[in-house]
This record gives C-alpha cells, structure tokens and sequence, in this order.
C-alpha cells in the first residue's frame, strides 16, 4: 500500500504500482551504528566522533571509580555479552552477592542488569544515572549507560520491560532544539526522551512496549492540533533483532503493519507521516548486535500524488532536514530536504 516493497526486493512484499507514500533509503553518515548515533543523525546532526568501545571489558580505573561513585559492593562480569545469556550465566551469583551485572557490546554501552528484588529498580535507576553524570564521562563517554532490570528464579530469569537508557545530550543542535526554540510542540514517544537526553522535548510518553507505543502515537496524534510526534518502537530491536528471532520479528512485522491504517486514519490534509529506522538489527545475522545498513524510507502526505522514488539518501539527516522544511522554521542542521518531492502545499 505504502511502497516499502519498491524500495528494494524484499520476499513477500510486492511493489505497488501506485504506492500511496514516496519511497527510498537512507545511508547512515555517523561512524556509529547505535541508537543515540542513529536517532541523532535522524534530526540532523552527525556524529563525527566515534563513541569508545570496550571488546575486552572496562578498564580497571573506570570500574573503580563506578563503585566509588555508586557504592555498590562490588560487580559480575565486565564483559561484551548478550544480556540474556549473562543474566543466565551470572543471575544466581547476583542474587546471592547482591552486586550488579556490568556488561557491553559492539556499541559503546556501559549496561547494568540487576534482579528487581535484589537491586530495586529506583536504586538501579540511580546507579545508571551516577554512572552517567560521574563515571562515564571524558574518555569514557560512552553513548548510553543502559539499566537491564530482570525478575524471575534461578533458571527462568527474564528481562522486564522497565529498561532505561541514559544517553549523552547532543553534542549539537537537533531537529528538536530547533523546533523548540521556534515554541512548536514536540512530543517524544518510546525511548525518545532517554536518547535524546529529554532536550527539545515538550511531552514524553516513555512507552515500554510496541503495542503501548502504538497506541500513544494514536491517542496523541488525534489530541495533537499542530506539532512534531516523534516515536521509537522497542520490540522490533530489543526483543527479536538482539535476540535473533525472525519468527517473533515477523510477527512484531505484521502487528505493526496491521495497525498503520489506524495511524494514518488521525493524518489532516497538511501533514506528513514519515517512516524510517536508527540501524539495522538484522535477527538472521550470528551477531546479536546492530547491522550497519540502509534504513527504510516511506513518507507520505494526504492528499498528493502517488508516490515517488525518493531515490538513496546520503545520510538519514535527511529526515531531520525535511521536517525542519515543513514546519518553515531556520536551522543549521546537515542533509537535504526531500520535501518538495514528497510534494508541498
């Protein structure tokens, strides 16, 4: 309907000979290839640098100063893992000592998982958040620092859905500074406000799952008369793509697609609906960690022309570029506006 299958081949999802939407790809230009990399670049700022990486552990000064700082009494693991599979390797020696499990990956991340009976999840918060502002800072600055709450007994532990990021701020404007500066209304759905550091943000509904995530974008669209909703859906990356699940990723799929119709159904003639990913998380990969890759593009505005071939994009500031074009506002931010191809009014 919309045109995701005349980006590219994709089984199962044939092209449209009239797509309602304009279509392409985006490249992604930062050297990351995380989510705070990937949300920043969305709204217009590149990340030059490279946020460090730890693929043998976090060094010893760095672990200290965490216990310092946080007063825990003492920690499990300090290596790159799958949380799942730490948590089933560690779990019963973080019952029975009450330290926290520290982990990483690929990606600069600093991840603290903790059972929420040993290690309470307003405490688990607030080691992340010291962990943030005291620890991870200067060289160690790594994108986010990750609270991995889990419940369950020994042999069925489970991750929970009360996860929190406590991402960088920006290292420059975005999307989101702009709009804010020029008093239009920006909403962050999902995870949006711990990536970008709750800054630009008017409101933040800190969804926990697809299906709450849906439902807000929903519920705030049609209560929302003018302004930016900007949502990140978690499932998709935290629940099939980490864990290597193409069936369950299929199925998130479906979901999903079964309720774009409800999404665009609270679309006026001026607006626009774009969608489009941080990163790839390719579930059928050996790595659990994120791809680097072409993200999708569809934008649509009711009441244009069919769709068109937005063509690769050279980076997904692009996105960021276009929103800034159609709520008219000045900015600095890197990429090219595709508005005029998606069409204007």
């Amino acid at each position: 309907m919309l045109g995701l299958g005349n980006i590219g081949t994709i089984p199962g999802v044939e092209p449209a000979s009239q797509p309602r939407a304009s279509y392409g790809k985006c490249a992604e230009v930062s050297r990351g290839k995380d989510s705070t990399s990937g949300h920043w670049e969305l709204a217009g700022l590149i990340v030059d640098r490279e946020f460090p990486t730890y693929p043998h552990g976090f060094p010893k000064p760095l672990l200290d100063s965490f216990l310092s700082a946080t007063g825990v009494p003492g920690y499990l693991g300090n290596i790159p893992a799958s949380g799942t599979a730490i948590v089933e390797q560690l779990g019963d020696e973080h019952v029975r000592t009450g330290r926290p499990i520290i982990y990483t990956s690929a990606d600069s991340v600093f991840q603290i998982a903790a059972h929420e009976e040993v290690i309470p999840l307003e405490r688990l918060y607030e080691i992340c958040s010291i962990t943030r502002a005291t620890v991870c800072t200067g060289e160690h600055a790594v994108g986010r620092v990750i609270a991995r709450p889990f419940v369950g007994r020994s042999g069925e532990y489970r991750r929970t859905t009360n996860r929190r990021d406590f991402s960088l701020a920006p290292f420059g404007d975005t999307v989101l500074d702009s709009l804010s500066r020029a008093g239009i209304p920006t909403v962050g759905i999902g995870k949006i406000d711990d990536l970008y550091a709750g800054r630009g943000l008017t409101l933040m509904d800190h969804t926990r799952t697809n299906e709450e995530g849906i439902a807000a974008i929903i519920r705030l669209a049609r209560g929302t008369e003018s302004g930016l909703i900007l949502a990140n859906l978690v499932d998709f990356d935290t629940l099939y793509g980490h864990r290597n699940d193409p069936p369950g990723m299929a199925r998130a799929l479906e979901d999903f697609d079964r309720q774009v119709p409800s999404i665009l159904e609270t679309l006026g003639a001026g607006d626009l609906f774009l969608l489009t990913a941080d990163h790839g998380n390719d579930p059928v990969t050996p790595s659990t960690d994120h791809s680097r890759e072409y993200v999708p593009l569809l934008a649509l505005r009711p009441g244009m022309n069919a769709g068109r071939n937005l063509g690769t994009r050279s980076t997904f500031a692009d996105v960021g570029k276009t929103i800034a074009e159609f709520f008219g506002i000045e900015n600095r931010l890197a990429g090219k506006s595709f508005l005029r191809e998606v069409g204007t009014q």
